[in-house]
């Protein structure tokens, strides 16, 4: 089912009760979207500046921009540029600029080390081409791979690479061969992004392809308490609460990352 209003009609079409907020980094700002079960309410854009990443827990939030990192109420941390962006298992925002440097944000700026080509941090993982690190201390430590698109940080670790899907179990183990952008997880639910478009994981190493409505590229994916949520480059948001896709046109575009704040 697909439902299509531009971004300034903003209408309600969910009680917000029990709502989730689904966030989304666009080239125009970041996208807030209302989400109950699989029923996109209010929308809009809450931070106008083009927005590269974004990451969120608990109420928090952190954004990745061509200026600066910005936490809070989009307030500046004198980070520069940031490409990728989360936080550690502590709950500290983490960033890394386009030289590779990564760096935690405690009462200024902490530099943890470099990495080659950062393109996503989760749970104090950062993913980059030279492999998956881990924050240890105030510094990083290489724990394996190569090509690393994204990283699931949290609970059952996994890494999404040019070369396949991996979980960090006894060391990383093989979970699915292919090219892959783009992995999350959420308990014992688990799905990622690659050439064969959006797959699920139904049981230990089974992945299956799921049919989606969406037109174009999605470019990530996570779980609310209810649904699945994507999101594509030309600013669809997709919403299966297991009753078949919903969509949303958000009215954005050059999307990068989705992110669940619960």
């Amino acid at each position: 089912m697909s439902h299509d209003v531009t971004i300034d009609e903003k209408r309600v079409y969910a009680d917000r009760t029990g709502a989730t907020e689904i966030l989304v980094a666009a080239e125009q700002g970041l996208v807030v979207a209302s989400l109950s079960a699989d029923l996109v309410g209010e929308f809009g854009l809450d931070h106008r500046a083009a927005v590269r990443d974004v990451a969120a827990t608990g109420d928090r939030r952190v954004l990745a921009t061509d200026g600066d990192v910005l936490v809070g109420s989009y307030d500046p941390t004198d980070f520069g540029t940031a490409v990728a962006v989360g936080f550690d298992r502590e709950g500290a925002p983490l960033a890394a600029a386009p030289d590779g440097r990564v760096a935690r944000l405690d009462d200024g700026w902490t530099r943890l080390g470099t990495v080659d080509d950062p393109r996503a941090v989760d749970a104090g993982m950062i993913a980059a081409a030279d492999g998956v690190h881990r924050v240890v201390d105030d510094g990083l430590r290489p724990v394996g791979l190569a090509d690393v698109r994204d990283v699931h940080g949290r609970d059952l670790p996994f890494a999404a690479t040019g070369d396949g899907l991996y979980r960090l179990g006894n060391g990383w183990m093989d979970e699915r061969d292919g090219a892959f952008a783009a992995v999350g997880a959420d308990r014992d639910r688990a799905a990622a992004v690659g050439d064969a478009g959006l797959l699920v994981r139904e049981d230990v190493a089974a992945w299956s392809a799921v049919e989606t409505p969406a037109t174009d590229r999605i470019v990530d994916v996570g779980f609310t308490e209810a649904a699945t949520v994507a999101v594509t480059t030309d600013g669809t948001l997709l919403a299966d609460a297991g009753d078949g896709w919903r969509t949303r046109t958000l009215g954005v575009t050059g999307v990068s990352r989705l992110a669940v704040q619960a």
